[in-house]
């Protein structure tokens, strides 16, 4: 079993602050995830002391990255140096921003797989995501992402 607290998760996505939008998962399986999130003054999606609509968004596609992402690596593959990946949001096919939360706010996003499309080359994803702040939503949205190895 994968020890999460020891995964550093700036190995596994490309981004970095101030655009890194992830700080902790914290589940993951085949087919679902939990990552956190804590909102700083220093990020550049912030407007007037809040994380805007955009960066949610980008919050959520973070998230799910990270459920195709896993099987491209081993389970013990903890420091992310057994694979490079390229990904992006190739469709946003549904979005709802409730509310927007606030700098000092930690928000907690959900990410279910609803479909996958594997070739040799890529693979294409279905998921959902939904986004809280105390258990409360305040996003959701489907999205489809392309992700492929660099070989």
């Amino acid at each position: 079993m994968i020890n999460l607290e020891a995964i550093d998760i700036k190995n596994f996505l490309p981004h970095r602050e101030p655009f890194l939008m992830v700080d902790k998962v914290l589940e993951l399986s085949e087919d679902f995830v939990v990552t956190s999130f804590y909102i700083k003054s220093t990020c550049i999606l912030i407007e007037d002391n809040n994380f805007n609509e955009v960066g949610l968004i980008e919050n959520a596609a973070q998230t799910c990255s990270s459920i195709v992402g896993k099987s491209y690596f081993d389970d013990d593959d903890i420091e992310g140096k057994g694979t490079k990946l390229i990904g992006f949001i190739s469709t946003i096919k549904k979005v709802s921003i409730l509310n927007t939360p606030k700098v000092g706010e930690t928000i907690i996003t959900k990410a279910s797989l609803k479909s996958r499309f594997d070739s040799e080359a890529y693979s294409i994803s279905t998921l959902e995501c939904v986004t809280y702040i105390k258990n409360k939503e305040i996003a959701s949205c489907e999205m489809n992402l392309f992700i492929q190895e660099v070989k």
